[in-house]
């Protein structure tokens, strides 16, 4: 089995990176630390399948004085929902469903779902639903489910009600999810919209459904120990307890403060092993799989250091936009998205797809790959420049600073090829 190391693998400038320039990544995380907005961070950057370029500053742990190590553990959130989506087209690859297959196929408590049409969460109104809710439909997130968290819709606050929030009921497994989501009405028509959901939990329980196996088995099994990533699973182990940074929100004095009630959930196994978030990973383990899914001539995409997951058509047809139309976020999601940072973007099957960087006035290449988690980490993969960048923090919500575009606009200012 390959180890997970997290080890430059290539000089910045034997693949076309400034080092002076990185360095200006260094200097803007920095000025974070010191005016105490981000505890600490760590930042990995590969070119051509080679790690170039490591860096990081702060504390995994503030209060204790531990500071960010190239092995320090992170909790990835929505960066799970990637492996989940690569999980799931590995079935697919083996025929074990189609994409236009109903989920009730595989979870028959999806086969009468009913769509929301007006009233509130005490008093709904809903009609059945005129197409079934289908497996492509939770690739895209456009099977009309959504989270609790929203806040946006009366059926957000349904979610709420039956336990769903920033958690699940106490003692719920996946499936017993799976079958209450299915109970509530849908947003919207599946494949009318797009909407962030739980569409991916759903996902982990189609994942078990057709492997046979729980989705932290299957993960084990088939991604994680075959490309190394050593550190990763559902909750950290307890001999790396210690390598688990702290999880951190802003406060009214403008810096951060610790929130160990949520964080805690990082260092066990969950009861409900959600396929859209929960694992706990390390950026040597994350780059790995990033790369994985990168095309170079060494190596086409859906294959690491010799280890195939995906074809790379598969990989390929992932990375395509499956909106409808050819449409980005802003314009078919819902009003939530209707802001820059959707602008121009696509989504594919399990990633946001860069269709244009001009209208959110970022710089980027169309064709990329990206999402992040709820405590500020983020990825991307651009195919065309050979690039895959992993950034990692542990600060909620993500929306706090605008890290995500300062990293795009200092990571490619650094290319100087």
């Amino acid at each position: 089995m390959i180890m997970s190391e997290l080890k430059v693998e290539v000089e910045p400038a034997e693949v076309g990176f400034a080092a002076d320039r990185l360095h200006r990544l260094d200097d803007n995380f920095a000025r974070y630390v010191d005016a105490g907005l981000l505890s600490g961070w760590l930042l990995a950057i590969s070119r051509h399948g080679n790690l170039t370029y490591v860096a990081h500053g702060g504390h995994r742990d503030r209060e204790a004085g531990l500071e960010v190590t190239p092995d320090t553990l992170w909790r990835i959130y929505s960066m799970t929902k990637p492996i989940t989506s690569v999980a799931t087209m590995m079935l697919y690859e083996e025929g074990r469903f189609e994409l236009t297959d109903p989920v009730s196929k595989l979870i028959p408590a999806f086969k009468d779902v009913r769509v929301f049409t007006g009233g509130s969460d005490q008093r709904p109104v809903t009609v059945p639903a005129t197409e079934p809710v289908r497996i492509h439909h939770l690739l895209t997130h456009t099977s009309g489910l959504t989270y609790g968290f929203h806040r946006n819709h009366p059926v957000d606050a349904m979610y709420r009600a039956a336990g769903f929030e920033l958690g699940n009921p106490p003692g719920v497994t996946l499936a017993e999810a799976c079958d209450i989501w299915a109970g509530l009405p849908l947003l919207f028509q599946p494949g009318a919209e797009w909407n962030y959901s739980v569409a991916t939990d759903v996902l982990g329980r189609v994942v078990e459904v057709a492997s046979g196996q729980r989705l932290d088995e299957f993960f084990a099994d088939r991604i994680l120990r075959p490309l190394g990533m050593t550190d990763t699973a559902f909750g950290a182990a307890p001999e790396a307890h210690p390598r688990l940074a702290a999880l951190y929100r802003p406060n009214s004095r403008n810096t951060v403060s610790r929130l160990d009630e949520l964080g805690q959930a990082g260092l066990r196994p969950p009861r409900m092993l959600r396929g859209g978030g929960g694992l706990v990973s390390s950026a040597a383990d994350y780059d790995r799989f990033t790369q994985m899914l990168l095309h170079t001539d060494a190596s086409p995409a859906g294959e690491y250091s010799g280890v195939r997951l995906l074809g790379p058509r598969t990989v390929g047809y992932m990375a395509r936009n499956h909106l409808p139309g050819g449409l980005d976020l802003e314009t078919f999601g819902r009003p939530l998205y209707a802001e820059s940072p959707f602008r121009g973007v696509g989504f594919g099957l399990g990633f946001a797809v860069l269709l244009d960087p001009v209208p959110g006035k970022v710089i980027g290449t169309a064709g990329e790959l990206s999402w992040g988690g709820a405590a500020s980490t983020t990825f991307w993969i651009d195919q065309a420049e050979g690039l895959t960048v992993s950034f990692f923090t542990q600060l909620l919500p993500s929306s706090t600073y605008p890290i995500r575009p300062q990293l795009r606009q200092l990571v490619y200012q650094a290319l100087t090829d």
